[in-house]
């Protein structure tokens, strides 16, 4: 059985939702990615009585617990004192931990305040872990069944202690066999196509299938269990690429993290040579801002217009449009977004546009249509996402014709 971990946020601006808990979805997908199971995510605020009875909870039930916050200077900073009273463990003054907190303060030319002390006193019988990114040392302690780790819950320090002392630490006390998860990335296709595409498929039960819709995409996720054979998940993986298609532009984890939309057509027209301009509409300049400092996009027109008229008026319309901007800036591609619709149906939600999008390449034109609804920033964020896909449909050869 894999090792039991939770996760421990503390803080009063965390539990009343003013600070949005970001470092427990980091920890989680860290800890997963090494071979933990996740059991808890748990919020205290700044109480000590309420932390005290959550530290003797976890110590006897789970194998390990990452804990964040709550080392600052103030008194509201309230963990070393709450696991000192749960534990029976007196508070005890670390030298070398108080001696880098100064050099801290010394470095920035800065006079520490009397307050900073606290942050160099640790509970009796625990292990420092340095903090090279701020004033508050973490610390380790074993109680019970539990290995504790309490780390500041400033985000990059925590994210930087956690892989220069902490990762090393979990692997040496744990024997960790990580499930593999492999993520399948689309785009234009929905979470009960892709299911109803993949249900000729037949997967082990031992494979967990599941899905998961964001703005920019939806992902198909094969968590396949520790031990796996290598030829077995690549056999399964490929069988779900050929059943959903060309709508996939990433496999992530398989052999390497392909990442993105935009970052799967930077290596695509890196790889091709082929420079980009780009007419936007709809998307108003979000396509521009999803390349932001890429080498290939030369340059980005955003115009309010739209167009009422026929499709065949909208296709000699874009196809105009493609060359005259090819002749001026002189690239290998041409992307031209238009819409057909009122400037009202674009601003209200319950009102569709019909999105038309084309391609001018060396070799001729591609071109889509798509009715985009929802509000504002919902048409805005699919007209450039589809726009995007159709640049990638045309620089990638599909996976499932690979083999």
């Amino acid at each position: 059985m894999p090792a039991q971990v939770e996760i421990f946020s503390q803080g009063e601006e965390v539990i009343t939702g003013q600070t949005v808990d970001t470092n427990a979805a980091w920890l989680s997908q860290k800890l997963v990615d090494m071979g933990f199971s996740i059991k808890r995510h748990t919020t205290v605020g700044d109480h000590l009585n309420d932390l005290k009875t959550l530290l003797n909870e976890v110590s006897l039930r789970a194998d390990c617990c990452i804990c964040t916050g709550g080392l600052g200077p103030t008194s509201d900073d309230l963990t070393a004192q709450a696991v000192a009273e749960a534990f029976g463990r007196p508070l005890q003054l670390d030298p070398v931990a108080l001696q880098q907190i100064e050099q801290h303060f010394t470095r920035r030319k800065r006079i520490m305040a009397d307050a900073n002390r606290k942050q160099a006193f640790f509970p009796q019988g625990a292990v420092r872990i340095d903090n090279e990114w701020g004033t508050a040392p973490g610390f380790a302690i074993q109680q019970g069944r539990c290995w504790f780790v309490f780390v500041p819950g400033v985000p990059s320090e925590m994210k930087a202690m956690f892989d220069k002392h902490i990762a090393p630490l979990l692997l040496q006390r744990f024997s960790l066999q990580p499930d593999r998860l492999i993520t399948l990335r689309s785009v234009g296709i929905g979470e009960s196509d892709l299911q109803e595409k993949i249900n000729t498929l037949s997967i082990p039960q031992s494979v967990q299938l599941s899905f998961r819709a964001g703005s920019d995409e939806v992902q198909t996720k094969l968590l396949f269990p520790a031990g796996t054979e290598p030829q077995q998940m690549k056999m399964l993986v490929n069988q779900v690429v050929r059943a959903i298609g060309d709508y996939i532009f990433a496999v992530d984890n398989l052999d390497k993290r392909q990442g993105g939309l935009v970052d799967t057509i930077d290596q695509l027209m890196q790889q091709a040579g082929y420079s980009l301009s780009i007419q936007e509409t709809a998307s108003q300049g979000l396509i521009a801002a999803k390349c932001i400092a890429k080498p290939w996009l030369v340059s980005s027109i955003y115009s309010q217009s739209f167009i009422s008229s026929s499709e065949n008026d909208y296709l000699q319309t874009a196809k105009q449009l493609a060359a005259k901007i090819r002749q001026q800036e002189k690239t290998d591609l041409v992307l031209v977004q238009l819409y057909r619709g009122s400037q009202q149906q674009f601003q209200q939600k319950e009102q569709n546009i019909l999105l038309y999008t084309l391609l001018l390449t060396p070799d001729g034109c591609q071109s889509s249509e798509f009715t985009v609804g929802g509000d504002i920033k919902r048409k805005q964020n699919q007209a450039a996402i589809l726009a995007l896909d159709l640049l990638r449909r045309y620089l990638q050869i599909p996976e499932y014709s690979k083999d």
